[in-house]
């Protein structure tokens, strides 16, 4: 039993022993470009097409209502009436209670 132990080890140790290990390369960094100075300006561009005509607005909301009008003036005054005559006018009696 001893033996089957330790010879499980050694074959575990040469077997992990043996894998290839990848090599680890390191890249180097990308050179950074510095901007030189800044050119001369460009010229003036050329003047934009006219735009489209809007939508026409909605309709505004109804008005308030006015104040009340002044008092008219009172009217011109008639002539006054003509006398009864000969007229008789007639009253009836009260009717009686019941």
């Amino acid at each position: 039993m001893k033996y089957s132990t330790l010879l499980v080890a050694l074959v575990t140790v040469l077997g992990l022993s043996a894998c290839d290990q990848p090599t680890v390369v390191n890249v180097p960094a990308a050179p950074v470009a510095v901007p030189g100075p800044a050119g001369p300006q460009g010229e003036t561009g050329t003047q934009g097409a006219a735009g489209l005509q809007g939508d026409t607005g909605n309709t505004g909301d109804t008005g308030s209502t006015g104040d009340t009008g002044a008092t008219g003036y009172d009217g011109v005054k008639g002539d006054t009436g003509k006398t009864g005559g000969d007229t008789i006018v007639i009253v009836p009696a009260p009717a009686e209670p019941l």
